[in-house]
């Protein structure tokens, strides 16, 4: 355990976290907004049109490269590996855990399973001295931390968090939303090629789950699971945003997962970004060449509705 954190924390004594919305409630497109129930029911598939691809030589990726935690024993916090944009955790315990990384004065919130299961988190926030710290629940919102560590984060690239797998993207060697990616750009020439492949896959066979977001609109601590969004080719926002970053990531495509805020009515929401040496325009999509570029699957699935937005005025506020 490392005291001097520990010291600096106030030690051990019990906090009072405030966990932001996106990050202990992540339900479907309106994040429990009041009219909700009113916003559901989508027209159906919107579809997206191939449109036009450019860009850099493109060549399926056979070996994905999925870091193995799965030796990582309670309680750990493994830095080793933040330059690579992520860190490692484990924990135990019979009360609720939560994960809080913190650079400057940006503070992220996560679940963490209390059963010791090894979970990935994104360095998210670039370049600096990080801290991390295990809380466990007490009461209501009151936490103590349990373990704590610092660690200096100079990313080897701006891109390496968003180009593993972590715990809001979820997969592995033998997921089948990866063997799924391979199969679909195995005959894309460029990275648009490539990038129009998986989207308009996702868009074109994932339909959105009414009853889901419903459900989850006032339920804490959804986390997505893409082949499980795969295999019911139904699922919300973040369902369609989580299983398009894990097919573009294991293809070596950049893509961060958003939660934020889309017009009309402020509507809590999620989506991607893709960053590709090359572009891809359809009348939905816009992405050009080595930039960042919005990519919202669900939007273009549903054709768009009061309940997603109407695709203009979005408002970035969480990055996975």
């Amino acid at each position: 355990m490392n005291l001097s954190c520990i010291a600096r924390s106030l030690s051990r004594v019990v906090v009072v976290l405030v966990f932001a919305c996106a990050l202990v409630m992540v339900p479907g497109c309106g994040g429990g907004s009041s009219d909700e129930a009113g916003a559901i029911g989508f027209p159906g598939f919107g579809g997206v049109d191939q449109g036009t691809a450019s860009g850099a030589k493109f060549k399926p990726v056979k070996k994905v490269h999925v870091p193995d935690i799965s030796g990582l024993t309670p309680m750990t916090i493994d830095v080793s590996t933040v330059n690579d944009g992520y860190v490692s955790v484990s924990a135990e315990s019979a009360a609720r855990l939560k994960f809080q990384v913190t650079n400057g004065d940006m503070t992220y919130n996560y679940d963490l399973p209390n059963d010791g299961t090894p979970a990935m988190y994104p360095i998210n926030m670039g370049d600096g001295s990080y801290l991390f710290r295990i809380m466990q629940n007490t009461e209501g919102s009151n936490y103590v931390e349990l373990d704590c560590t610092y660690a200096d984060v100079a990313l080897s690239s701006e891109f390496a968090p968003f180009l593993v797998p972590n715990y809001f993207c979820k997969y592995n060697g033998k997921s089948e939303a990866i063997a799924k990616a391979r199969e679909l750009v195995g005959s894309a020439t460029n990275e648009g090629e490539a990038l129009c492949a998986i989207c308009a896959f996702v868009i074109d066979n994932i339909s959105y789950d009414n009853a889901k977001a419903e459900k989850l609109a006032t339920t804490a601590g959804y986390v997505p699971d893409p082949d499980e969004t795969l295999a019911t080719k139904t699922g919300i926002c973040f369902d369609y945003s989580s299983l398009a970053a894990a097919m573009l990531r294991s293809q070596g495509i950049p893509t961060k997962i958003i939660t934020g805020y889309v017009d009309p009515n402020n509507i809590y929401h999620a989506w991607i970004m893709v960053y590709i040496d090359g572009t891809w325009k359809t009348a939905q999509f816009d992405v050009t060449s080595k930039t960042w570029s919005r990519v919202d699957t669900t939007f273009a699935s549903t054709g768009g509705s009061s309940f997603v937005g109407e695709g203009v005025g979005y408002t970035d506020r969480y990055v996975y």
